[in-house]
């Protein structure tokens, strides 16, 4: 699997429980009437949303990626794992993580409204990483995969060659 794939994959599975929770979060407190629960809860979103901003600004995000990809081990062959394999093995805890706080919801329903805020702070504060990957595969003519591990452990990657763009400018 790609990493630049991974990366979008987890911003859109975030981004989709972000919107999930905040759904349950809304409908349960609505049902209690807690009118200061429902503003502390929209205050803690924008707190997160304004936070993951700040953490997925340009030089943040470069300085996160430097490390795996420095680290990446040069193949000429693509991995052998399927890319469905890798994305569940990495990603699972995501969705047990929205599983278990909109289960929780009904009974506790501050529980999806703190979950939603952590949701959308990920969100936003990873959205430029693949872009940041698709830059320097473009510029270095290369790709990176991921290679299969848990998702507790830290990524590794693996670089291959890819296809170059060519430098010229088009006329037209």
């Amino acid at each position: 699997m790609q990493y630049k794939d991974l990366l979008r994959g987890t911003v859109l599975l975030v981004a989709i429980e972000a919107t999930g929770l905040a759904a349950i979060a809304a409908v349960t407190i609505n049902s209690t009437g807690d009118d200061e629960l429902a503003a502390l809860s929209l205050g803690w979103w924008l707190v997160a949303i304004v936070g993951g901003v700040w953490l997925g600004r340009p030089s943040r995000t470069a300085e996160v990626l430097r490390g795996p990809l420095a680290a990446a081990k040069t193949s000429t062959q693509l991995p052998a794992e399927s890319p469905v394999r890798i994305a569940l093995a990495r990603l699972w805890p995501i969705a047990l993580f929205a599983i278990l706080a909109g289960a929780v919801g009904p009974f506790l329903p501050q529980v999806p409204a703190i979950a939603t805020g952590f949701a959308l702070g990920v969100a936003t504060a990873w959205r430029n990483r693949e872009a940041a990957v698709t830059a320097v595969e473009e510029r270095d003519g290369i790709c990176f995969y991921v290679e299969h591990g848990s998702a507790f452990d830290p990524i590794k990657l693996i670089r291959t060659p890819g296809l170059r763009h060519g430098g010229a400018a088009h006329s037209g």
